[in-house]
């Protein structure tokens, strides 16, 4: 019957092999590699190695350059190696430990004693590796449950405006290939990959505050009066105040993208937006790039005041501005990537 654990042994000298299948032979399957190329191969092709032991000097590839290899990989954060010695430099020790080797094996071998370590250490890798793994489980529930009540919010906007059901699950398509965009192209506004997700699920509540505006507003098939816009502009303040209401429910992060877009979505680059007149860099890119995301769909789509325009059309009304003035950058990453 096969041994649930396995120990990699990499070592050029046979008996060196010998010696230490020995003395773990009875605990674990014991794996053996003559040389650094041969131990990856064994090392890409199982997930049951619980430890390896490592000689330093060998043919084809040393250990240095398989803890390189493993280091890159990010395996060395879960996979204990021990450094098989006798009398190597200094300096190959100190870089092995820096690439991330746990310890040194000196020879000659002491069974008793060697054995305790390897299985402890073996132990607190298990139970630590078991752990990160329970932790990953509940982030991964966390975030879905944050992603059911987020949807829920936005789906309630729905029974007041027709539209907002759909329009939110476009927004969430054009910020995410938007927002990649920018990243990708700006240094200055590089984000990383999970940060998107975490803004492209915030951009479904960037109309949370309809909920709070009368349906003869919210529905007018005509043109708003200057008083009943000032009502509808309200919808950026109101979202906040309701979502002040669930801070503690939710992603911190996403929270904080959540506040940001549903405050600023029609704050625009000249400074001629609402409701705070944010200029520039003042407003942030995730609610900068949400607004463009908006208003885009909101040219595109059939609305009771209004037809939808071509998107050829509506591109060029963003273009020229005549929807208000938009970082000429993110102008830019919209042109790149709209006929997507």
């Amino acid at each position: 019957m096969e041994r649930e654990k396995a120990i990699l042994v990499v070592d050029d000298i046979e008996i060196n092999r010998m010696i230490l299948a020995q003395i773990f032979g009875e605990e674990y399957q014991i794996l053996e590699a003559s040389d650094g190329r041969k131990a990856m191969e064994i090392l890409n092709s199982r997930d049951d190695i619980m430890a390896v032991l490592l000689d330093l000097i060998m043919p084809n590839m040393n250990g240095l350059e398989v803890l390189q290899e493993l280091n890159e990989s990010g395996r060395i954060a879960k996979l204990p190696v021990f450094l098989i010695t006798a009398a190597e430099s200094q300096e190959m020790l100190m870089e092995g430990y820096e690439l991330g080797a746990l310890d040194i094996i000196r020879k000659p071998f002491i069974p008793q004693f060697l054995k305790h370590r390897i299985n402890n250490v073996v132990e607190l890798y298990r139970h630590r590796n078991e752990l990160q793994e329970v932790v990953a489980e509940q982030v991964e529930r966390l975030s879905r449950l944050n992603r059911a009540m987020i949807e829920t919010l936005a789906t309630a906007i729905e029974f007041r405006d027709c539209e907002s059901g759909e329009h939110v699950k476009r927004i969430c398509g054009l910020t995410r290939v938007l927002m990649t965009k920018v990243s990708d192209m700006f240094a200055e506004y590089h984000l990383p990959k999970s940060q998107i997700d975490k803004i492209v699920t915030a951009s479904i509540l960037h109309d949370v505050g309809k909920i709070s505006i009368p349906d003869a507003i919210l529905n007018k098939p005509g043109r708003l009066t200057d008083d009943e816009f000032e009502i509808m502009k309200q919808h950026t303040v109101k979202g906040c105040e309701l979502l002040q209401n669930i801070p503690n429910s939710m992603d911190e992060d996403i929270y904080n993208y959540s506040y940001d877009i549903c405050r600023h979505h029609h704050e625009r680059w000249d400074g001629r937006g609402y409701p705070d007149g944010l200029a520039g860099d003042q407003i942030s890119i995730w609610a900068q790039v949400v607004a463009v995301a908006d208003v885009y769909d909101a040219l595109t789509s059939e609305r009771v005041y209004k037809k939808a325009f071509s998107h050829e059309k509506a591109v060029e009304m963003i273009s020229n501005g005549e929807c208000g003035t938009f970082n000429p950058k993110i102008i830019e990453a919209f042109l790149a990537v709209i006929n997507r």
